[in-house]
């Protein structure tokens, strides 16, 4: 276990946030938390910079049978990875797989549907989107969410308190920036550099949703 630990979410999202604002050219910059476990670090990061915060929904794809296992994930905005090897070693069909995906595409939208309380979606053509997480294990998550704002952002930042290595060297490849405060070589979970790593529940988010924009960190 590391040694350094993080109290909570919101704590460490007030450490990400220095260095976040740290960076240049964040002027018109968009925060965007990945829901749920995000949304109380990208609170603080959004908060910190000065920035308009909003969601990202995502999806964990789990194995029919095994939905502990994730075979891949997708994201608010058309984001979709899978993991190949886990699709092919579990025989997953494709109809299989399509039926799973659809199934947490609704799950996706009515989750959306009920955070955004009729509010419209930050808008983000063009401008640099900061991606934030309360960590980095394998990615899958992470990846969804870059494939969903790849190609509309001007910039992608991934920005997370902690992330493993690997991970992290990995998605440096596929944005412009990866901003982590903790990156050690093995992260075998998470919630291992957190003293409190409870669920963060859609209540939590709503009222994140009504502080950030009652803070005036919302366009």
């Amino acid at each position: 276990m590391s040694e350094i630990v993080f109290q909570d979410r919101r704590e460490a999202g007030r450490v990400l946030g220095e260095l976040v604002a740290s960076l240049p050219d964040l002027k018109d910059a968009v925060v965007l938390g990945l829901v749920r476990g995000g949304m109380p670090v990208a609170f603080e990061v959004a908060r910190a910079c000065g920035l308009p915060l909003d969601i990202q929904v995502v999806r964990k794809l789990g194995v029919p049978g095994q939905e502990e296992l994730a075979m891949g994930a997708i994201a608010s905005g058309g984001g979709v990875v899978l993991n190949e090897q886990i699709v092919r070693s579990w025989h997953v069909s494709e109809k299989k797989l399509g039926h799973v995906i659809e199934h947490e595409r609704q799950e996706m939208d009515r989750r959306e549907a009920l955070y955004r309380q009729g509010r419209p979606a930050v808008e983000i053509a063009g401008r640099p989107v900061v991606l934030v997480d309360d960590g980095l294990a394998t990615g899958a998550s992470m990846r969804a969410a870059i494939r969903a704002v790849s190609g509309r952002a001007g910039r992608v930042i991934v920005a997370v308190p902690v992330g493993a290595k690997s991970t992290c060297d990995e998605l440096a490849h596929e944005v412009d920036r990866v901003v982590c405060v903790l990156v050690p070589e093995t992260l075998d979970a998470v919630s291992l550099f957190y003293r409190e790593f409870g669920a963060t529940t859609d209540e939590e988010v709503l009222e994140l949703m009504e502080a950030g924009s009652g803070l005036g960190i919302r366009d």
